[in-house]
């Protein structure tokens, strides 16, 4: 088997993964590190030999781009304190208790080497993380949280990464000078997302097809991280703004085409490069296995000790902000309970860019000799990988469970019910002054009107008036006994597209277009 055949064999696992995890509970992201690790263990399985400073640029981007087009500025602007408080705080106490645990160990090793191995494994996933709360039914601010704690604790981590490795690299280290970098890589990150975020939107604007502007939105990400990482910024930061800011701008710029293409493109995308970064997660097995050697055993220890820690801490730490307060609490009718605290605790599961860190480690320093306990740091960041993603990864529906954790649908469903109804107030407000501007005759006026009550009603019974209700209850029943008749014909009318596309002269791109118009049917 060669890498091109492994690489298909591993998206097309990725496709199979979604409705295997549909019926099983288990998360696609979970079942493909298991697809992975099983793979690293046949021999006649080669080695992806993807360069490790290359995995991040490839993977990062679209993820992020993906996981941003979800969120908004707003929902990050009411949970900024609790963001900041796990993806800064955190992750920077994380980081050093796991780098004292490793020092303690090792005493012989540089502090900066444990403090690498603390960057590693400090922040949670934000993939693996936000599709286990989606699937579980978890309140709408606990999956923001979890989002936006994942997005934004990698820009502290690289940061925390990159100073550590300097520090091993050259034997130089300065508080001042990492605090530097660390605000140095911000504001060049924020100034990179902001800049390529409004060029994008300009450039949208000015492309007039959907599939361009798509296109558009699948290089930015890559751009943003390029420039950003160029520049001495932060590239993952750079990433978010920049999809934020372009997510924003395009709600008023895109058009129905544009919103089918972009929904279908960036589903399709983020299904297959989260399956193929955690079959790769899995696949890395064998390099760990074959860095640390026969040596494996005596890392028991150790291993299991920053597993403690990095997973105790995390409770700790949610438990001590809870207790503080303020800290957790958004409003007084709307805080965080003890309960969805534990949810968020089991739920901080690491990833993609803890593996991919761990293997950009260089092998040499500054002076030559090997890079101090590389291997026992490839080996223990995988093992604490492995552990949150394949125990508390399945584990996580339980945990849901016996707290009783689950959304407030009813209150949901009120939100969009209401939303509802201000659409067809709106809808009916702009008739109205058509009608009133253009003399509309007065049958027209109210053939109009009905069709849109009949619309809102279908979208939302609960929102729609008594007579449009009588209306919808009419139209569902002529529906019933029309719906195989306009299925046929529809049908019919798209064989019928389809044959003349092997004509001869008939142009290929005429008959997609005619065929696409009947597979999207009528606009309202």
């Amino acid at each position: 088997m060669d890498q091109l055949v492994l690489t298909l064999v591993i998206l097309l696992a990725a496709v199979l993964a979604e409705p295997l995890g549909g019926r099983t509970g288990v998360a696609p992201s979970i079942l493909m590190t298991v697809f992975g690790c099983l793979l690293a263990l046949i021999p006649a399985v080669p080695s992806l030999n993807i360069p490790p400073e290359l995995i991040l640029p490839l993977v990062l981007p679209p993820l992020l781009y993906a996981a941003a087009r979800r969120t908004s500025w707003r929902q990050f602007a009411e949970n900024w304190q609790i963001i900041a408080l796990r993806a800064v705080g955190l992750v920077i106490v994380t980081a050093i208790a796991v780098a004292a645990v490793f020092h303690a160990w090792n005493p012989a090793t540089a502090v900066a080497a444990g403090l690498v191995l603390g960057a590693l494994v400090a922040p949670p996933d934000p993939v693996a993380a936000t599709s286990m709360a989606g699937r579980l039914g978890l309140p709408r601010r606990l999956i923001v949280t979890l989002g936006g704690e994942g997005l934004f604790n990698d820009v502290t981590a690289i940061v925390i990464y990159t100073v550590g490795i300097q520090a091993v690299v050259t034997g130089l280290f300065s508080p001042w000078h990492a605090l530097g970098e660390f605000v140095v890589a911000a504001v060049v990150g924020l100034g990179v997302g902001l800049l390529l975020g409004w060029l994008g939107s300009r450039l949208t604007r000015y492309l007039d097809n959907a599939t361009c502007q798509v296109a558009l939105s699948l290089l930015l990400p890559f751009v943003a991280y390029g420039v950003a990482e160029h520049w001495a910024g932060s590239a993952v930061l750079a990433v978010l703004v920049c999809a934020l800011y372009l997510t924003d701008a395009v709600t008023e710029i895109g058009d129905r085409e544009y919103r089918l293409v972009a929904d279908a493109f960036w589903d399709i995308a983020e299904m297959l490069i989260t399956g193929f970064a955690f079959a790769l997660i899995g696949l890395e097995l064998r390099v760990v296995l074959a860095a640390v050697g026969p040596d494996w055993a005596a890392l028991a220890g150790v291993t299991a000790t920053v597993i403690a820690v990095v997973v105790l801490l995390r409770l700790v730490w949610l438990l001590a902000t809870l207790a503080l307060g303020g800290q957790l609490r958004r409003s007084a009718d709307d805080a965080f309970t003890w309960r969805e605290v534990v949810v968020t605790w089991w739920a901080g599961m690491r990833g993609v860019a803890t593996v991919a860190l761990a293997l950009a480690v260089p092998f040499t320093i500054a002076s030559g000799a090997d890079f101090p306990a590389r291997s026992q740091i490839l080996f223990i960041a995988f093992a604490v990988v492995l552990f949150t993603l394949l125990v508390q990864g399945p584990t996580l529906p339980l945990i849901v469970r016996l707290t009783g954790v689950h959304a407030d649908t009813r209150r949901e469903r009120e939100v969009e019910r209401q939303l509802w109804t201000r659409v067809m107030h709106a809808e009916l407000a702009e008739l109205e002054r058509i009608a009133a501007r253009d003399a509309l005759p007065a049958d027209v006026y109210d053939e109009l009107r009905d069709r849109l009550r009949q619309i809102s009603a279908k979208a939302d019974p609960e929102a729609a008036d008594a007579d449009a209700k009588a209306a919808l209850d009419i139209e569902r029943k002529f529906a019933a006994q029309m719906g195989a008749v306009r299925a046929a014909v529809v049908e019919a009318g798209r064989r019928e597209a389809l044959a003349a596309r092997r004509e001869p002269g008939m142009p290929p791109e005429v008959v997609d277009r005619v065929t696409r118009r009947l597979d999207l049917g009528p606009t309202r």
